[in-house]
């Protein structure tokens, strides 16, 4: 009797292929949830500073222990010096991502937070209070960044302020509107997690070697650098809303792009077939801020553009797509789109690292072989 031969299952870019256990997120076709908390809930009744202790804590905070986080990022939110040299050494072309790549990495060095590495089953506050150093540093190496392409010096943190309003603060040097704070935080909220995406999942393979949480979040930010992940609400605004003016361009634009299948970003996702709930939960402040810009066109642009890709391709916005336009019409520079990405899901990665860490098995898939057969090696003299 001979041995059943097993069939070897190929999923192209791991479609559909359960990875990994998490207790972070869940994402389905009718809901996102975080640590068992609905999206919508949290977007309406938490801050981003909430969302975060969530996920690296487990539990949503009380408040004193939301002072107490708040006051611990606060604490680390000044870069030293030597970060801020190097950022300002940087080339003007520098891609956003590439700076915050660069700075997140050499910051590690000067990280207080130092000990044993931990053995499976431990106690995790010290990567707790790492991932905590890494959500702090983030929107001020941003701002510094900018400041420095303006000819400006850094603006120091100012405690007490909320995550959003510091970076406004950091950035531009004022406090920013209530609405635009209001949506700011609410973008965070809704970018700080969701489940095996690319960034996430490579950020898991890192901590799967037993790797350093610094070097994982470094991964995680070279791989959501990529267009196809984290990079589409800068490119929809690049290609859609700063080219377009009214919804007639906006048709015209659409239509040819379809005719030459052309890839529209911003619209589809891998799990979400029937549209993603946060676009859905941040599409109605694209229409608030049109309307305290004065800007009507961009939103017969946003609604025409929408309209024909569902009608004829039945694809749905994803969040890249209102995001992208509500940054454009707050006057954020288009190249700090992804970069405040980061500064949100800095959070899910760190709560990933931390749960494959304390469950760890090392990621090492298989591949399937397409090259030559075996064949042997002709002697260099010998070869035609």
């Amino acid at each position: 009797m001979t041995a059943a031969v097993v069939e070897e299952k190929y999923h192209p870019g791991l479609e559909g292929v359960i990875a990994g256990e998490t207790s972070v997120s869940t994402v389905e076709q009718s809901s996102l949830a975080y640590r068992g908390y609905p999206i919508d809930q949290l977007a309406e009744h938490a801050t981003f500073e909430e969302t975060a202790y969530l996920l690296l804590h487990d539990t949503l905070p009380t408040r004193a222990e939301l002072l107490r986080f708040r006051a611990e990022i606060d604490q680390h939110r000044t870069l030293t010096p030597a970060v801020l040299d190097v950022i300002r050494a940087m080339p003007r072309e520098t891609p956003g991502m590439d700076v915050l790549r660069t700075a997140v990495s050499m910051a590690a060095h000067w990280d207080k937070h130092s000990g044993p590495d931990l053995a499976p089953g431990a106690d995790a506050s010290l990567w707790r209070a790492q991932g905590t150093v890494i959500l702090a540093i983030v929107p001020t190496i941003i701002a510094a960044r900018l400041r420095f392409l303006a000819g400006q010096q850094p603006i120091p943190p100012r405690p007490g302020l909320s995550h959003a309003a510091q970076f406004f603060h950091m950035a531009f040097g004022r406090q920013p509107q209530t609405l635009h704070e209001r949506i700011l935080d609410l973008t965070l909220t809704l970018y700080a997690e969701h489940e095996f995406n690319a960034s996430t999942f490579a950020v898991r393979v890192c901590a799967s070697t037993t790797s350093d949480i610094w070097s994982a979040v470094v991964a995680g930010i070279g791989t959501l650098k990529g267009p196809l992940h984290g990079g589409a609400n800068e490119e929809v605004v690049r290609h859609i809303f700063e080219p377009l003016r009214n919804g007639e361009q906006a048709r015209k634009w659409t239509e040819d792009a379809l005719a030459r299948k052309q890839l529209i970003m911003g619209f589809g996702h891998r799990v979400y077939k029937h549209g993603d709930h946060r676009a859905k939960i941040l599409e109605p402040y694209v229409e608030k801020l049109a309307a305290e810009r004065n800007d009507p066109g961009r939103l017969e642009v946003y609604r025409t553009v929408r309209d024909i890709v569902l009608q004829k391709k039945g694809l749905y916005p994803n969040t890249d797509y209102p995001c992208g336009l509500v940054y454009f019409l707050m006057g954020l520079p288009v190249d700090i789109y992804t970069p405040l990405f980061v500064a949100s899901r800095v959070t899910g990665w760190c709560a990933h690292f931390i749960e494959q860490r304390l469950h760890n098995r090392i990621i090492r898939p298989r591949s399937r072989y397409i090259g030559p057969a075996i064949r042997s090696v002709v002697p260099l003299d010998q070869r035609a």
